[in-house]
């Protein structure tokens, strides 16, 4: 899967995001369903967050997770014994699977990475069955990712590399109001509903909010590794007092928003 998204090192992606992706999971779960007896595909899958989700729900009768980095699928086969799992390495845009391998198609976080996301629908159009149902989520970069918007804005304050940075993930594919659903329709699915997905993340203190953001995966990530030591220590000082806001140190919640989307490929 040809991605935008940097991603070499699972623990990393677990402190800065993966912890928080299974309540997303759970959510665009419950709210898209489960039929017994269904082969199951998660489409990008990470570190495996919504496949084990789906996997303590007993209608799966398989569950497949594909994703391009190499490090996120062996910390997601690691991280359950569950016989109906199964998980590799697979391009969304040339997946590996016959016609109509799939009853459902779960996508989380990911298809906004995807470098043709036209290109990888048209190929979940294929492997799903007719009559299957297709979901997926991405988050509000522009409005509803609070962590990353307080990052964002800081930086961009400080270094117009930062800024450019911060204009190319809130203009990424799909992230727009609308657009997910667009894109499903354009590919076939008939029946296509929308929704918002929020959840909370919760940080013990500044720390627990800034050092994944030092280690980051992704587009944050890559922007930090671009700064000297002096720079970034300055980025830390900023975002201490952000963070802060003029109060003590200590617990925030903030929230996170997704847009959700699920439609059903047209058949018996």
């Amino acid at each position: 899967m040809p991605s935008r998204y940097t991603a070499t090192d699972a623990a990393a992606y677990e402190q800065l995001m993966g912890r928080w992706s299974p309540a997303l999971a759970r959510a665009l779960i419950a709210w898209t369903g489960l039929g017994g007896g269904e082969r199951v595909l998660d489409l990008g899958c990470g570190t495996g967050s919504l496949a084990a989700m789906l996997a303590e729900r007993a209608e799966p009768a398989l569950i497949v997770g594909i994703d391009i980095a190499l490090p996120y699928v062996v910390h997601a086969t690691r991280r359950t014994a569950d016989p109906r799992l199964a998980f590799a390495v697979g391009d969304a845009m040339a997946l590996a699977f016959a016609d109509g391998s799939f009853e459902r198609v779960y996508s989380q976080l990911a298809l906004n990475f995807v470098a043709d996301p036209g290109r990888a629908l048209r190929e979940v159009w294929r492997v799903v069955k007719p009559g299957g149902v297709v979901a997926a989520a991405v988050w509000d970069f522009a409005g509803g990712l609070v962590y990353q918007r307080l990052f964002w804005d800081t930086a961009a304050a400080l270094d117009l590399a930062a800024d450019r940075a911060r204009a190319r993930q809130l203009s990424a594919p799909l992230t727009r109001h609308g657009e997910l659903a667009a894109a499903f329709a354009a590919a076939g699915f008939a029946r296509v509903d929308s929704r918002d997905l929020t959840i909370r993340m919760h940080y013990r203190d500044f720390a627990d909010y800034w050092r994944p953001i030092e280690n980051a995966q992704g587009p944050v990530g890559d922007y930090v590794r671009s700064l000297s030591r002096d720079a970034l220590d300055r980025l830390a000082a900023a975002l201490r007092r952000a963070y802060l806001a003029g109060g003590e140190d200590g617990p925030r919640s903030m929230a996170a928003t997704a847009w959700a989307v699920r439609g059903v490929k047209p058949g018996p």
